[in-house]
């Protein structure tokens, strides 16, 4: 019979293979096998990915893992039925959920009782068996043998693995091994205990074993392997080893047909849960009426008609018909009650993704976006011909009440019906470098200057690896150099460790814990599948987004400002004016720092140019700066045509319905997929398997084989040449990155809501914004900056008149929070504040007195100037907090009683202590808070720089000017679309002023770009479109008398 290699571990067996479980699979089909088992240890995290892969080959992947049990001995498991794998991923769960992230011990008493319907080969040298033949006990074989025959029973379950390494041990370990099958009556059955693919795997193999034990390749010795045979051997090769024991090698297939016969992966079993509905109704009937319901309240009348010329009432029969067809009204219904539990819990959420198309979505409160206004197709969002569930993700406000929507699903779903997707972390440049050269022994210097190029925006579009490497200090004669680059090599893209997505949660109706094991993440009272959200699509698990978004807790705390502050304020979400005129004049000027999504430099310099003049041109302002349409050189196209220097160009006429409304330029995913269908005659699935193709997570192997059928189609439908290649590079540059236009409709309300409440509830949308700090791409020094440019009063931290968080005075002034002081945890502020409204203070010794903050919260406080009503200055409060006191037991409170009556009667002009001069305050400010209330630190320098042009004043020069500009660096950025370049903002006390530095002047001068934090830039003025930018000729370092200032937001 032919041979099947029983026992692999694939790179998710983490620093325990090296090589991709697709790797393995497509191995064994070139080999001839006609299935193979990954036992990855402790986990089934490859194995969607094994059944995947041998489903595309044509061969069989066989489920199973290796446990680690209590004695820390490893066992190999195969599953031969749906019941087996349950017990498997229930075992695993158990014994992952009680252990530490990254460990995993199962007892021998769970071993017998969730043994059922699995097969156990008895392992290798870590094998229980293997161990009792290797200890200086001669009972012990026999006994764990016993003890094995126990749980399995007879039925064929029971296998003695063999494996033949070339090593001098190997003979007398089987001559024992096959006098145990004798006596036992046990098969023998060989494997190669696999760890790589292809021979030379071993050599990133023994890496990663001196990274498990925190070693170098020099100092690993025996701990590394003798050889390279644990590499996947062909029949052949396996007859060969194995000539005096044929039947070792035939016993295989027997048990892979055993384990094949009863379960793959095709049978999980999933149900996706139903929602507990009212008696009398069914999951359709009780959809329908809080559609309706939700409808009259929404959107009035249902009589009046829709864009598509259908009423209202008839487009939500429509839906509600397909929903129900498809069996999707439990999810809605599922997806309705989280929206019903954050409102009734005040927690703003929004629905995103192709549900916005939907009016059913829009009625149940889902989504915000009216399809009706905005002529969204039902048919984008769920068709007849769909496979997959139902895109629905929901954007919550991130932090805590986030998390307390997680928790309630932990909670509705428990014990074992909800937890999240992972993310599987890989090796990355960085992280490859960094440990690859950890192993052979470089110096942390080197290494720290490697990853150094990295915070620096340098990636393979930009600087070379061996670049990199001789950059941070590594001759390209050094001796270790070709190891290095091949280590390198061979680790990236492997799995490196199992992170956590960001807010996918699965969930399931009867025990998620026997579709897939659980395991917990690194933060507290999450739990997570083995598998990421690729796999469990694949596989179809569904799961629902629970994203975290700054701007929603932005908006909820705007809007909770504004009904504290009267009926006049209010305002929700789903009420905001659409069209308001100042709010798009706002957004054409680019005055857009702290708006949602349109805030970046790219965008800025974009808006001038678009000017979005209604909603739907927000849209495609959202949509258009992404890695995808800037790849496919479709946002300079797309510009010049709306600006009419440019014809209109579709493509071919069968494209022309599908991107007339983008000018003939494809900016969204649908539109790609649209477009497969029409000019290659692409089906429903073949639609759904170029979109998830797309995906940035998915193979280029994947994107290839969907590009292959697109040609074919486009041949047979006999388009020309030059079309096809144009259709085909439109198709690629979404590879990166492909927006859906359902996501860029959710995110354009978020930008168009957060910009009309900056026009029109300043204050609010300012104090909001600093309160949820650090968020977006700018400081809260330059959002203060910002706001008093447009006429709000800043008031600075203080102990008498804050609040924990940033308040609003009145329509002119907001109040800084003591949430603002660094290094004064939030426990302190609420002291502060609860001590205040019980008594005001009456000094500064009565307010040490009643708050007993640390030492460090006391100097931040003094040195903040958050003291200052309490003290004549902020030297006078320095001095006071570090001023020695005694500590006497029954005579300190009176005695600081007595300082305290005496303190207040003295007056503040009497302090010996100097003021601190303008540079000691701003210095004060940024090292207490991370930015100044008052003077910016430019205008302090300004007498001093004439030559430098304010920020403002640039729009007004003339294009080609040579200028010099300076300032404060806010932002450096070299997108991986930009081809090495840089772009640096530079702040001022009037605005921003933007700099191009192109790739070879960023090389001369990249220390004073990196790590200056004011910068002199000397080059020429560009003023385009009403967009204003300098090219950068010269870069020199801003003299300033100190350093402070804010973080800047870099490389991001």
């Amino acid at each position: 019979m032919p041979f099947v290699e029983l026992h692999a571990r694939s790179a998710f067996s983490f620093l325990r293979g090296s090589s991709h479980p697709e790797a393995l699979v497509a191995r064994a089909q070139e080999l001839g096998m006609d299935s193979i088992a990954v036992t990855d240890r402790d986990g089934l995290y490859g194995t969607a990915r094994v059944h995947h892969k041998a489903e595309e080959l044509g061969i069989k992947g066989i489920v199973g893992a290796e446990i680690t049990l209590e004695d820390e001995s490893v066992l190999p498991l195969l599953v031969s039925s749906r019941d087996g794998y349950q017990n498997l991923c229930r075992m695993l769960t158990r014994a992952k959920l009680r252990a530490p992230k990254g460990q995993s011990r199962v007892t021998w008493a769970e071993l017998e009782e969730h043994s059922a319907d699995l097969i156990a080969l008895t392992g290798e040298a870590e094998g229980p068996l293997v161990r009792a033949i290797e200890s200086s006990d001669r009972h012990a074989p026999l006994e764990v043998l016993k003890r094995l025959q126990h749980i399995f029973g007879g039925e064929g379950r029971l296998a003695i693995e063999v494996q033949r390494h070339r090593l001098r041990k190997d003979q007398r370990r089987i001559k024992a091994l096959q006098e145990l099958a004798g006596l036992s009556g046990l098969p023998l059955v060989a494997t190669n205990g696999v760890l790589y693919a292809h021979m030379e795997g071993r050599l990133l193999h023994d890496a990663f074993t001196a990274l498990r034990h925190h070693t170098t390749l020099d100092d690993a010795g025996l701990r590394l392997a003798a050889n390279s045979q644990r590499y996947l051997k062909s029949e052949k090769e396996m007859r060969e080893l194995f000539a005096d024991m044929p039947e070792a090698v035939d016993a295989a297939a027997h048990i892979a047909e055993k384990a094949l016969s009863g379960f793959t992966l095709q049978d999980l079993g999933y149900k996706f849960p139903e929602y507990p509905v009212e008696d009398g109704h069914s999951q359709e009937s009780f959809l329908k009426e809080r559609a309706y319901e939700g409808a009259r309240e929404r959107l009035g009348s249902l009589s009046q008609k829709t864009p598509n010329g259908v009423t209202i009432r008839q487009q939500i029969e429509d839906e509600l018909s397909l929903i129900s067809e498809l069996g999707f009204s439990g999810y809605f219904l599922v997806v309705w009650g989280i929206v019903r539990f954050c409102r009734e819990n005040n927690i703003t959420v929004q629905g995103r993704g192709s549900a916005a198309n939907s009016v059913v979505c829009f009625s149940l409160g889902i989504t915000n976006a009216n399809p009706t206004e905005h002529k969204l197709l039902f048919s984008r969002f769920l068709s007849r011909r769909q496979k997959s569930w139902p895109d629905i993700d929901l954007d919550l406000p991130s932090g805590d009440r986030r998390e307390s929507v997680i928790q309630e699903m932990y909670r509705q779903f428990a014990p074992h019906g909800a937890a999240m997707t992972a993310n599987v972390i890989t090796y990355r440049g960085r992280s490859a470098m960094r440990e690859m050269g950890k192993v052979i022994g470089l110096s942390e210097d080197v290494i720290s200057r490697y990853s150094d190029y990295f915070a620096n925006g340098d990636f393979h579009h930009t600087m070379g690896v061996r670049e990199q490497i001789r950059n941070a200090g590594l001759p390209e004669s050094h001796p270790r150099l070709p190891a290095l680059l091949r280590l390198y090599h061979a680790a990236y893209g492997l799995p490196r460790h199992l992170g956590q997505h960001s807010g996918g949660m699965v969930l399931c109706t009867n025990g998620l814990d026997t579709i897939v094991p659980l395991e917990p993440a690194s933060m507290p009272g999450r739990v997570v599948v083995q598998w990421d959200k690729d796999d469990c699509e694949d596989l179809g698990l569904v799961k629902v987004d629970l994203l975290g978004l700054g701007m929603m807790a932005v908006l909820e705390d705007t809007m909770n400002m504004c009904r504290e502050r009267g009926v006049e304020r209010a305002m929700e979400l789903h009420r905001v004016p659409q069209g308001d005129p100042a709010t798009y004049a706002m957004i054409q000027k680019a005055d857009t720092v702290g708006v949602f999504q349109i805030e970046s430099r790219a965008q800025m310099a974009t808006l001038p140019r678009l000017k979005p003049k209604n909603f739907y041109d927000l849209v495609i302002e959202v949509a258009i700066i992404r890695p995808g349409p800037i790849v496919g050189k479709m946002v300079h196209p797309y510009l010049q045509r709306r600006a009419g220097r440019e014809k209109v160009d579709c493509i071919h006429e069968k494209l022309e319905p599908v991107l007339l409304r983008t000018l003939g330029v494809p900016l969204f995913q649908e539109q790609v997929l649209e477009m497969s269908m029409k000019i290659a005659g692409f089906d429903g699935a073949q639609a759904e398997e170029l979109r998830r193709a797309l995906s940035f997570h998915r193979s280029e192997e994947r994107m290839a084989k969907v590009m292959k059928k697109l040609y074919a189609g486009m041949e047979e439908r006999e388009v020309e040449q030059s079309v096809q290649e144009r259709v085909a590079a439109s198709i690629r540059s979404f590879a990166l990155y492909g927006f859906p236009e359902s996501h860029a409709i959710s995110f354009a309300l978020l930008a168009y809501a957060s910009a009309w409440f900056r026009v029109h509830r300043l204050p609010e949308m300012t104090a909001a914004l600093l309160n949820n700090q650090p968020m977006g791409f700018y400081s809260s020094s330059t959002l203060v900056r910002d706001a008093k440019l447009h006429g709000l009063r800043v008031l600075p931290a203080c102990v008498t008149h804050s609040e924990v968080v940033c308040t609003v005075i009145d329509d002119s002034a907001i109040r800084l929070g003591l949430n603002q002081l660094r290094g004064v945890s939030r426990g302190a502020a609420e002291k502060i504040v609860t001590e205040r409204q019980r008594k005001p203070w009456e000094s500064i010794e009565d307010f040490l007195l009643r708050c007993h903050l640390s030492r460090d919260e006391r100097r931040v406080l003094a040195k903040s100037g958050a003291l200052n009503t309490l003290t004549p200055h902020r030297r006078s409060a320095l001095w006071e907090v570090e001023r020695e006191r005694e500590h006497d037991l029954f005579s300190y409170s009176a005695k600081l009683r007595e300082e305290a009556a005496g303190y207040a009667n003295t007056h503040t002009s009497d302090s010996p202590l100097l003021l601190m001069n303008p540079v000691e305050r701003l210095e004060a400010d940024y090292s207490a808070t991370g930015l100044t209330v008052g003077p910016h630190p430019m205008a302090m320098l300004r007498q001093k720089v004439p030559e430098v042009m304010l920020a403002k004043e640039l729009p007004h020069g003339t294009h080609g000017q040579r200028v010099i500009i300076g300032g404060m660096v806010i932002c450096r950025q070299r997108p991986g679309t930009a081809k090495g370049h840089v772009f640096v903002s530079l702040e001022d006390e009037t605005g921003i002023a933007n700099a191009f530095v192109p790739s070879p002047l960023f090389e001369a001068r990249r220390l004073v770009i990196t790590q200056e934090p004011y910068l002199r830039i000397i080059g020429r003025l560009q003023i385009v479109d009403d967009v204003t930018s300098v090219y950068a000729l010269q870069v020199e370092p801003l003299v300033f008398p100190t350093t402070a200032g804010p973080k800047s937001h870099d490389f991001h």
